[in-house]
């Protein structure tokens, strides 16, 4: 296969990128050149709450000198991903239309959960040595200028994902006017670290083993830069970054610029990013560093590799969705033995349905998100469940799924238990969310009634909670979705509930589901 050029565009809070790749499926993905333009798009945002036009007038030009050197490169295809600056700035559509009219590249503005996902897939595609570390336990962290991450495995399986808003432009922004001497800035700064690692510590590192760290992100690769290694690809043990933090701690802004020989902006920015690494290797007692040299670029080659299937990945990058959402339904103490009943029948009717419905793969996963979460707001208040189910969704971000994806799941699960009415489905999903989906709200009012349909029809199968139709078939026939059942005993309250939900499912299909038991002679 022929080798093709591709071109990942990070609007960052600190730098604009461009990374320009070569792929191809026999030799995988090759970084042949990097671009990188410091403009603290982040100072802006998280200072005034948007961005100058001052900074949108440089955005547009170093973009327009992007479009030369892909055009020189002859790229194929290009994906421009912002981040956490873009998308906090209140006026954030009013400069994607200024980007796409002044230099011809569409920007799509990514939520956290999608930007932290696509990283992890630039791990995953160093897959030997990604596969052996994550079989301990270990944690990804990935420190951005706008926020961190930090994402738990256990036994290649992600147990948890969480965003905390320790980025170093944000906690320099929070001190920059408060006057301190080199003690008291540092001190300041583990304060505010400290606080925010204590609740994730008492919920998600209680009696956790990790052995690894895996350091990703602009931050991390900057601060190797100024160790004493050899390579970005090296590990770095406890007591590397130790003696790295005790120098770096005792310096003014002013010594660190000159010592490491870097301007004032990166110089304000090193220490806030040593103490964040610093205090998470404290905190998990982790033997050792990994820094495999990953940037967001990297993520969006490998993403944009993955859908195109250039290259084959040998690690399941669903499962990490799934294992996140079974890791939250877990957490709100929902049913797990009725979900696993549950999951079989829904993706039983998904599957028979295939030829009415028109739905994919990625409908099918976010079918099974919602089986698993149908019943998480049962925590909050059993009485009102379906809302509070709702609300704890569209507060969580689960990793792999964009805004959209969230909120057609989260009115999935309010539907299951409250009739659904057209006109009043809420999406607060924006313009640049809908663009990506190509969906108009119409659209995606249909696609949540689908999945509603398929949820309640299949919740209603397991109504007594006790699997009584583990063994059940289904067959579409003449109009009719046919489930066949051999339980010889009592299933009134399946066939009750069942006959309640097959209204709803026949509105939207068009096909009747009955619900045979097939007794023995």
């Amino acid at each position: 296969m022929a080798v093709r050029m591709f071109a990942a565009i990070d609007v960052g809070s600190f730098e604009l990128e461009m990374g320009i790749y070569e792929i191809s499926y026999k030799t995988g993905i090759r970084c042949v050149d990097h671009i990188r333009h410091v403009i603290a798009l982040g100072k802006d945002t998280y200072g005034d709450g948007k961005i100058s036009y001052g900074l949108v007038e440089e955005l547009c030009q170093v973009l327009e000198e992007f479009s030369s050197i892909m055009k020189s490169y002859r790229v194929k295809d290009y994906r421009a991903y912002a981040t956490s600056a873009m998308r906090d700035a209140r006026n954030n559509q009013i400069i994607l239309d200024q980007i796409r009219v002044r230099t011809g590249i569409n920007v799509r503005i990514i939520g956290n959960s999608e930007q932290r996902f696509i990283s992890y897939k630039a791990l995953a595609s160093k897959a030997a040595e990604f596969n052996k570390i994550i079989q301990k336990g270990t944690a990804i962290v990935d420190v951005g200028f706008g926020s961190a991450q930090l994402s738990l495995f256990d036994k290649d399986s992600l147990v948890t994902t969480q965003n905390l808003p320790l980025g170093t432009l944000r906690i320099r922004g929070l001190l920059s006017k408060i006057p301190a001497t080199v003690d008291s800035r540092r001190q300041q700064i583990e304060e505010i670290v400290d606080n925010e690692l204590f609740t994730f510590r008492k919920m998600y590192l209680k009696d956790r083993e990790i052995k690894n760290l895996i350091g990703i992100g602009e931050n991390i690769l900057y601060m190797i830069r100024r160790m004493d290694l050899k390579t970005i690809g090296d590990k770095v043990d406890a007591a590397t970054m130790n003696r790295f933090y005790d120098t770096l701690s005792q310096m003014t802004t002013d010594q660190i610029e000159e010592h490491f020989d870097v301007n004032s902006e990166y110089a304000s920015l090193l220490l806030p990013s040593a103490v964040v690494y610093k205090r998470i290797l404290e905190l998990t007692g982790a033997e050792q560093f990994w820094i495999p040299g990953i940037r967001l670029g990297d993520g969006i080659a490998a993403e944009y590799a993955d859908d195109n299937k250039l290259v084959k990945f040998t690690h399941n990058f669903e499962n990490d969705i799934l294992a996140a959402s079974r890791n939250m339904a877990k957490r709100y103490k929902c049913h797990s033995s009725h979900n696993q009943v549950l999951e079989r029948y829904a993706l039983d009717i998904f599957d028979s349905m295939k030829k009415y419905h028109g739905l994919g793969s990625r409908e099918r996963l976010m079918l099974r998100i919602a089986v698993l979460l149908h019943a998480c707001g049962k925590f909050i208040s059993i009485p009102d469940s379906n809302e509070c189910s709702y609300n704890i969704i569209m507060s969580t971000e689960i990793i792999g799924l964009n805004h959209l994806e969230r909120e057609i799941i989260a009115n999935v699960v309010r539907y299951n238990i409250r009739d659904f009415d057209y006109d009043k489905v809420q999406l607060e999903t924006h313009v640049h969310q809908e663009d990506v989906s190509g969906l108009s709200h119409n659209a995606i009012t249909i696609l949540i009634a689908k999945l509603t349909a398929i949820l309640r029809l299949a919740n209603s199968m397991d109504r007594s909670h006790r699997g009584k139709l583990a063994d059940c078939r289904m067959a579409v026939r003449e109009k009719e979705l046919v489930i066949t059942t051999g339980y010889e005993g009592d299933m009134a309250l399946e066939q009750a509930s069942f006959e309640q939900k097959a209204d709803f499912f026949e509105e939207i299909y068009g096909i009747r589901p009955v619900l045979k038991q097939k007794r023995r002679v």
